[in-house]
């Protein structure tokens, strides 16, 4: 990792956000009256009982609004500051990543605080917690579901689109706290790497992505992205954002 960095995608997953506190999606704190989250993020789940989907995103919202973004959330929001040509991919929809600062984020799962209308597709923000009434709904008197993508559903055919556009010309890639094992996100650490990044990968623990990095730095993110980072600034390897 010798030559400047002038293009870097950094791709981030549940675990960085776990060290703010948010409860991972499959993880026994994602459990609520005893529903597992694959019973109620689904559109059959949403037809069949649009109140109970909608109290379970409620409790969800009410618990990431207790979180802060953390240490990582932020080096990543200064690096996008620092560098020219930097991409922040994430598969978290708990919107941590702008509320410390990241201004252009693509969201491969959507955005918890954001909400659709069923029937024209308007999408808004509402950070109101708990939300005042449930099932939420449009002004046209549809109602609204959660701006995410479902079990079964299709990622965004326009984030995907840039997602893999940005890996492909990318010289470096962070992973940082995913598992490796959702698709198509973790294909794109694999396609970076077919294509000639320095991929770097940051977790807890090695994961199925751990073969296709060239560093594997284990440990908080909080703590070890920071630490990077700060080494980097002082190897003077990064172009400066204009």
């Amino acid at each position: 990792m010798s030559e400047e960095l002038a293009e870097v995608v950094v791709l981030t997953g549940a675990g960085i956000s776990a060290e703010s506190g948010v409860p991972t999606f499959r993880g026994a704190a994602g459990l609520w009256r005893t529903y597992r989250p694959e019973d109620l993020a689904t559109l059959d789940a949403f037809r069949r009982d649009p109140t109970l989907v909608w109290e379970w995103y409620d409790w969800r919202r009410g618990l990431i609004a207790r979180c802060a973004p953390n240490a990582a959330h932020r080096t990543l929001a200064e690096m996008e500051q620092t560098i020219e040509n930097f991409v922040l991919i994430t598969q978290n929809v708990d919107g941590l990543h702008q509320r410390a600062g990241s201004r252009h984020v693509l969201e491969l799962h959507g955005n918890l605080w954001r909400m659709r209308c069923t029937m024209e597709g308007i999408v808004v923000e509402d950070y109101r917690v708990p939300l005042p009434s449930i099932p939420p709904r449009c002004e046209c008197g549809a109602l609204m579901r959660p701006d995410v993508v479902w079990f079964g559903e299709s990622l965004p055919a326009e984030v995907m689109s840039a997602a893999y556009a940005a890996v492909q010309r990318c010289r470096l890639m962070l992973v940082v706290g995913t598992s490796g094992v959702v698709y198509p996100a973790a294909a794109l650490p694999q396609l970076a790497h077919r294509c000639g990044a320095y991929v770097v990968e940051f977790n807890v623990e090695r994961t199925p992505l751990s073969l296709y990095a060239d560093e594997v730095i284990l440990g908080p993110a909080a703590v070890e992205l920071p630490r990077w980072w700060a080494a980097l600034i002082s190897s003077g390897k990064f172009s400066t954002a204009s």
